[in-house]
Formats: C-alpha cells, structure tokens, sequence
C-alpha cells in the first residue's frame, strides 16, 4: 500500500475524526494517526463517559425522592460506586469501537503512533510512548504500522490535556484530573473541587449528587465565569440549596498531603486564610494544547498563547499545515472541533461557498444539575459592546411541563438589539437545557428576528415554550407569566 495520502490527521478525538470521514467522503485518499485510543477524550474520558456518571446520579437523585412523585420505594437505595463506574466505562468502550467502525466504513487507513511533522507533506510515526488505556475494543484491522508518510494536506487535531498549577500538581492518588474522577476506586467522603467551570461543576454536580460532601473554590466572582451573571447566581443558588459549599474569589495557594487526606490552604477574598481538608481533591483549572513534539517549532508554525495560530478555515502560517479544535484555541468544545473539520475539509477540498468559523454561534452546554446551556452575548457583554438592548425573561415555575415534571427551577433568559430585533444572546439554566439551546442556536444562524421567533408555534405542554415565552416578555408580551 502507498504511503502517499492527500490528507493525513493527527488525532482521532472528535475533530480528527470527523476530519477524516470527511475528507474520504469527498473522495479524499486518508489516514489518521492516533497514538493512545480512538475517538480522542471525548469519548473516553471526557463528554460521553461524564453524562453516563451525571446520568447515573441523576437516577439515584429521583430514587431518594420517590414521594414526590406518588411513588412508594421500600428499603434503602444506595450507589453502587464499581457499577456506575463500569456502565461509564463500558460505554466509552462502545463509543471508542464505534469511530474504529466509522474509520472502516469510510476506508480511512489508522496509522498507530506518535507522529511528527518532519516538514510539509511529510511525518514520521514512532512507537506510542503512550499506554493504550483504550481502546478495550480490538483494534480495527485497518491499522498501519510506524514509518514516513506523505501526504498534501496535514490537519492536527491532536488536542488538550488538563492543565496543572505549580505546586498544586495532580498526583493521581490525593489530587485528581478529570481521569481520576471519572474512575474512583472509592467514594471519598469529602471533595474540593478546585475550579468552577464546565469541568469542575459537573464533577461537584456528580459527586454531590450521590453524597459526597463537596466544597468549590474559584478565583472568579462567579461560578461558571462565561455564562450570563444572573444564570450564574440562579445555579449557585441550587447548588448551595443542594448542600454544595462555594467559595468564590477565592484560591487555593497550596496543598498538604497527609496519608489520605489533602489539606488546602485557601485564600479568600478579605484576604484570609482558611485551611480545608477533603479526602480528595479535583483540579478543575482548564487544559492547555498538546502542541509538544509535533515539530512545530522547527517549521515555523505559529502559535499564540499555547495554541496553534489559524484562520477561519484552520489554516496555519505554513502552507499544507492545518489545526483544529482545542489545539487550534478555545472555546474547548467538541461541537467546535467538529464543525472546525468540516470546515477546513471543506475548504481544502475546494468546495465553493464554505463559511469561516464564526465562534459567536457556538453554544456552550453545563451538564450539572441543573443544567446550563447559552449562545452568544451575556447582558454585561453586550453593554460592554454599546447595544441597545431589550432583555426577556421567563421562568420554569411559570410552564405547565415544567411543573408536571417538577422541575420547576429554572429560567431562560433572551438579549436582543432593540433597534433590529437581532437576537444577540441567550442563556438558560434548569431541565434540560442544553437539548433546549439548539432553537436559539438555529435562530441566531438564519438571523431570525424577535417577530418572528414570536410568530413561530411552540408545541403543549414542552418546556421548550420557555423559549418563546422569554422573546414574549423582552417585549412586554409575556403570556403566562
């Protein structure tokens, strides 16, 4: 077989992926090097396997409250900490053997390895230095060996990894990342959770859930510091009313490891310090790319603050060299690295009409509980930016179906440009949200405006009327509220 490919992607999570079923769809002869598990992080550690814990909680969360339902549930109901964990795993596996299909299906060659960009067109691929954690599933039969390989265009998809502060590094036993949480060999009694975004809170959200003692500390005022202020306040609210403790404007400024046990000495915002001990500890504080090792330096490619610099179409400074999804810079999203692929495939393909990324358009999605899901501008953004604005609210206590679920805390919060009805932003938290998100989504794409978002018929009794309702209220036309 060849060596020569017109497409060659360094990494299978899901920007690589779905770069290389595209390029193979439009006839593109492809390859893809992974050096540790397909399907990337996403599907191992990170998106798919956390909602199979989040999930799990989320049951035993409704079993301890069967009254509230009509429901009588007699005896004890109790977490089975190596079964959750197993189903988690089990459907990474699922997941991982999934792609290993997809790649198979499409006739994508998978090149196991490390690869590394020796100039344009051409990398080298070593032996993995990597333990395969996964795949559990066998490796798909389409898998080539180490050695040089040409090709016209390389598309780097190679990612992110947890990201560590001096002296409060992740040992894997005291201190964990999101590998760790995800796989506890025990339930810990106690957990600080260090960092409040996406990461962080669903992990808290988890953990809480099933009766772990859980204290946040973030640096910023907030939790969840890129959503909307007021979403932001409504969800602390009910993770506070949950038992969660929430430390903001604080920092952790060291740690003390006893023999099971982690001591933080954590600096609030008057200045004092107060020590915490947890059993465990999470470090939450964000990734940083895997742009090490690649030959990048060596050829030039630019990078900005610890990401792979490009165009809206994935381009780098150096012709034939592409980057994609968290190594090509936030936000850190799969649905970003996906459309990311599309994109550049598209554009390397030479498809007419191929639209840049525009990241003003990508929702962002919390899977806690409750959950919280925005696109586009918050409030302060849009004032800081000069709009004109009118800002609709409406709540969940307000929708029948809300009710009928009890699920009754939440809100959906729309931002439009008062002079042309433009929706700039908008931003929820409650009940699943972050499958209610996607109409904004559409609407902001095909610049639909207040006027007609209100024409438009929501289904009864859906949560989804939420939506319409908040456009309603912007205007002063709320119906049921």
């Amino acid at each position: 077989m060849s060596n020569a490919y017109d497409v060659i992607v360094i990494g299978s999570g899901p920007g690589g992926y779905i770069a290389a079923i595209r390029a193979a769809q439009l006839g593109l002869k492809t390859a893809i090097v992974e050096r540790e598990h397909l399907a990337g992080i996403c599907s191992n550690w990170g998106c798919i396997p956390t909602k199979a814990l989040l999930r799990s909680a989320e049951i035993f969360h409704y079993a301890q409250h069967p009254g509230d339902y009509g429901v009588k549930i007699e005896g004890t109901v109790t977490p089975d900490l190596k079964a959750i964990v197993a189903r988690s795993r089990g459907i990474a596996s699922r997941m991982n053997g999934g792609v290993g299909f997809l790649m198979k299906k499409n006739k994508v060659d998978i090149i196991w390895g490390e690869a590394k960009i020796t100039k344009p067109g051409e990398i080298v691929v070593s032996k993995t230095s990597k333990a395969i954690q996964q795949p559990q599933a066998p490796l798909p039969k389409n898998v080539l060996p180490e050695g040089t390989y040409k090709a016209k265009h390389i598309v780097i998809a190679t990612g992110a990894r947890p990201r560590a502060l001096p002296g409060i590094e992740p040992d894997g036993k005291l201190i964990w990342t999101y590998f760790e949480a995800m796989k506890p060999e025990e339930m810990p009694k106690s957990l600080l959770v260090m960092g409040s975004g996406a990461i962080g809170i669903e992990f808290a959200s988890f953990y809480r859930t099933l009766g772990v003692d859980v204290t946040v500390v973030e640096v910023m005022k907030t939790v969840m510091p890129v959503e909307d202020a007021e979403i932001s306040a409504l969800a602390k609210k009910q993770f506070e009313k949950q038992g969660m403790k929430i430390h903001l404007e604080a920092k952790v400024a060291k740690v003390e490891k006893g023999a099971n046990s982690v001591t933080a000495h954590v600096e609030m915002k008057d200045g004092k310090v107060e020590k915490i001990t947890a059993d465990r500890m999470i470090s939450a504080v964000g990734v940083q790319a895997n742009i090490e090792n690649i030959g990048l330096e060596a050829l030039g490619v630019k990078t900005d603050r610890g990401f792979i610099a490009i165009d809206g179409y994935g381009k780098t400074n150096v012709p034939g060299i592409y980057a994609i999804g968290d190594v090509a810079g936030p936000p850190m999203l799969a649905h970003k690295a996906e459309h990311e692929a599309v994109i550049c495939i598209e554009k390397i393909a030479g498809l007419p009409n191929v639209h840049p990324m525009d990241k003003a358009k990508i929702p962002g999605c919390t899977y806690c509980h409750p959950q919280v899901a925005s696109v586009g501008l918050t409030e302060a953004k849009a004032k800081e930016q000069g709009r004109d604005i009118r800002v609709g609210h409406f709540p969940f206590v307000a929708n029948g179906k809300a009710i009928a679920l009890g699920e009754d805390q939440g809100l959906v919060k729309t931002i439009f440009d008062k002079k042309t009805g433009e929706l700039l932003g908008a931003h929820l938290v409650g009940a699943e949200v972050t499958e209610l998100i996607q109409g904004f989504v559409i609407a902001m794409n095909l610049e639909t405006t207040e006027e007609e978002l209100m024409h438009t018929i929501f289904p009864h009794p859906t949560i989804s009327e939420t939506l319409k309702e908040s456009v309603l209220d912007a205007y002063g036309r709320a119906l049921n509220a």
